[in-house]
């Protein structure tokens, strides 16, 4: 019961909050241009490059952006002597018919771990999940042309009952269909064990304080370190 009661605040301040999210991504001052951050680090010889493609939740909304989850993946990375290079395109506010339309500005190199967080927003407006589904499959289909050989993670999100259950249940089932049929890999709730905690949120009640970050980094390095792992095996 108490983890219902969590995860119904979370739901309850997601709903209220997220239209407020593409306003948001015009005043963030941490927040990079994607194209820029994949600029720069296209400058360092010889890293493999693993992109984070999503929303405010990658983007970090609300704290630096080195204290965002995909910073903290290349602390892990850095930590270990592998020579990989994070790129954070998170864009606050993003859709997953917005994500597709700039997908090129970020594609200007190799991505060897392509980490797609989007969708949760087109869940939130009650954007028809056919759509969603093409859009999401349209950056897979993209970056895989682009590169064949890319790792592909889905990043799993889940929406509140406002929609209706039917709605609910076919949002939440559409990331693991996706990763079954494009044989990618799936985090199963990107925000596992943060969702709903008002200590491991800001006030919104939505995005991860430093510390729910430091968890939501611990959830994504579970999926992220056996394919690393892999990858240094076939070189």
């Amino acid at each position: 019961m108490r983890t219902l009661l969590k995860l119904c605040y979370f739901f309850t301040a997601l709903f209220l909050l997220s239209c407020g999210e593409r306003n948001a991504k015009q005043t963030e001052s941490q927040q990079e241009d994607p194209s820029k951050t994949v600029a720069t680090a296209a400058t360092k010889n010889e890293s493999k490059i693993i992109l984070f493609f999503g929303n405010s939740l990658t983007a970090g909304m609300g704290l630096d952006i080195k204290e965002a989850f995909p910073a903290l993946i290349q602390g892990k990375l850095d930590s270990l002597n592998l020579n990989y290079t994070v790129i954070n395109a998170g864009l606050s506010g993003e859709t997953s018919a917005g994500g597709l339309n700039r997908l090129e500005w970020v594609l200007n190199q190799d991505v060897s771990i392509f980490v797609l967080e989007l969708g949760a927003n087109d869940g939130l407006r009650g954007t028809p999940l056919k759509e969603t589904r093409s859009n999401l499959q349209g950056i897979i289909d993209a970056v895989l042309r682009k590169n064949p050989d890319t790792r592909i993670v889905l990043a799993g999100m889940q929406i509140p009952p406002n929609m209706g259950e039917d709605y609910t249940s076919e949002f939440r089932k559409l990331f693991p269909d996706l990763a079954e049929k494009n044989n990618a890999d799936l985090i199963p709730f990107l925000l596992k064990d943060v969702a709903g905690i008002p200590e491991l949120n800001l006030p919104d009640g939505i995005h991860p304080t430093k510390e729910g970050q430091v968890i939501v980094a611990n959830t994504v390095w579970e999926i992220l370190q056996p394919l690393i792992e892999k990858e240094a095996l076939v070189e």
